[in-house]
């Protein structure tokens, strides 16, 4: 989407694919490394430690180790740790904890305390020498550069891409790790894709549904986070599935909904729902690759279907900065926010 004005956000946005491509030639060997520990003492359980964009983007790490590797993985409830002292069991467990700063104590206190207990811990962050690094076995930098905007973009790119990096290495897996190096040409096309269309129809919304499923879901989270912090509507995400189960007795004439519909097992479900709600009234803004039909919004395609989410979002994010602009927000200082979040 192409605008004359360049906010932090929108500027980062679109630099995500070299953060990609940088983070691709770098640190092959620690992720190597890491699969090679995954074969060698297969883990007993796996948890995801990580707060707002870090944590969509964990899930998306998650949903893939269980669909390709068949490990359940579990997102920790920190306070768990932090407010209720609970003795988590730690041996055989291993921690994978995503943050872009590496400051949050609920995110430190957890890893101190699995590490301490005998579990082999795993970063993700984009600040080097910080707290969550320090207190982790494996550590691995996101390389996207220094992120002003208080809305992450292309770090929480960066966050998906190491999550695929993990399961490409830990399941060997030639396929998926060639696509993996092709990934930031595809980005680039992304970045490009016309959506101005969701902006003329969300530019007045106060309530949004956003829908994925599968891998595609933990991108309708991010994206309706992002409405919230960038255009201040109250946007909501769900499964395709989970909709039917109570909330889509909200939809009335009109009501917006944006469905995210990539390539994959859950396609066919997310199309069936988008017609079904068009059919009730709503106004569906459907996401597929083109040629698919209903879709205003065209979705780019890589060369393995599991990593189609991660240009989903690349192309969202241009958008929701030019439909903040065109609210009058500036989506570089969202009402509230700061760029370090720290909880307990």
């Amino acid at each position: 989407m192409n605008t004359t004005t360049k906010t932090k956000m929108l500027e980062e946005a679109l630099s995500a694919p070299a953060a990609v491509a940088r983070q691709l030639s770098l640190d092959s060997d620690a992720y190597a490394a890491l699969g090679e520990s995954l074969r060698a003492a297969p883990p007993a359980s796996l948890l995801t430690i990580a707060r707002g964009s870090s944590d969509h983007a964990s899930q998306y790490m998650a949903y893939l180790i269980m669909a390709r590797l068949g490990r359940l993985v579990t997102s920790l409830p920190m306070s768990l740790v932090t407010l209720y002292q609970s003795k988590i069991h730690a041996e055989g467990l291993v921690s994978f904890a995503f943050s872009q700063s590496g400051q949050s104590p609920d995110l430190v206190a957890p890893t101190d305390f699995l590490r301490e207990h005998g579990a082999r811990t795993v970063a993700f962050v984009n600040a080097g020498g910080s707290p969550l690094a320090a207190a982790s076995q494996f550590v691995f930098p996101l390389h996207s550069g220094p992120e002003q905007s208080v809305a992450a973009t292309k770090s929480y790119i960066a966050q998906l891409v190491a999550g695929a990096r993990v399961v490409a290495a830990w399941s060997e897996d030639p396929d998926l790790a060639a696509a993996l190096q092709d990934l930031p040409k595809v980005l680039e096309q992304a970045a490009q894709q016309d959506w101005s269309a969701a902006v003329d129809v969300l530019k007045d919304a106060d309530k949004l549904f956003v829908i994925g499923r599968g891998t595609g879901l933990p991108i309708a989270m991010e994206a309706a986070l992002k409405f919230k912090e960038t255009c201040g509507i109250q946007a909501e995400a769900f499964s395709g599935a989970e909709v039917k189960h109570g909330p889509m007795a909200l939809i009335d004439e009109g009501y917006p909904m944006l469905v995210f519909a990539p390539r994959g097992p859950a396609q066919a479900g997310l199309l069936a729902l988008a017609e079904e709600m068009r059919g009730r009234g709503a106004r569906v803004l459907l996401a597929a690759p083109a040629g698919t039909p209903g879709a205003e919004l065209t979705l780019s395609t890589t060369g393995n279907e599991d990593l189609d989410p991660i240009a989903v979002v690349q192309s969202f994010y241009p958008m929701v900065e030019a439909l903040a602009r065109a609210r009058g927000s500036n989506p570089d200082q969202p009402r509230h926010l700061a760029k370090v979040t720290k909880t307990h």
